[in-house]
């Protein structure tokens, strides 16, 4: 992801406007370190028409609209899940909508704070429910177990004798 954002800013593209008037095949290029380019670069064209449509292509409106009603509309973004819609929310809005993804159900599942077959918003729900609705607080919280995902709780061979959340393991 870091390699896309570079090449975007490389070409000085990191505004909605100059985006919107990229088109889709160059924008696939630029983004192609992320991974799946082409579907990514229809969502990222079908994000900047809700932007257009809905708010003058001003990210200051459309974060200025009614947080609650503005994650809904992103919902029917098509391409716009969840974690997307939140991690907009949150990393771009600063809003407290905090991040649910695999790491944080990694972690809480084997933990056994949920469930693995627990729904993004039950998720969701468990953590800001017992976290300060804070940004930074969710921003970091968030990196916090990407981190401890990355390099303790893994997918496959995790190191459980070595992770700093070893006394909490059920």
């Amino acid at each position: 992801m870091e390699k896309a954002i570079a090449n975007l800013k490389r070409e000085r593209l990191l505004t909605p406007k100059r985006l919107e008037g990229v088109p889709a095949a160059r924008l696939a290029q630029l983004i192609r370190p992320s991974g799946y380019y082409n579907i990514k670069a229809k969502r990222l064209k079908h994000l900047l028409r809700f932007l257009q449509d809905r708010y003058s292509g001003s990210l200051r409106k459309m974060f200025s609209d009614d947080p609650g009603a503005l994650r809904r509309n992103l919902l029917m973004v098509n391409g716009v899940g969840q974690e997307t819609a939140d991690s907009i929310l949150l990393y771009a809005a600063g809003l407290p909508f905090f991040v649910v993804d695999a790491y944080t159900n990694r972690i809480f599942s084997r933990h056994g704070l949920i469930s693995p077959a627990s729904q993004y918003h039950q998720v969701q729900e468990l953590i800001m429910h017992n976290l300060r609705r804070d940004p930074r607080l969710y921003n970091e919280y968030h990196a916090l177990i990407v981190r401890t995902a990355k390099e303790y709780c893994r997918k496959r061979a995790p190191l459980c004798s070595k992770c700093p959340l070893k006394p909490f393991l059920p």
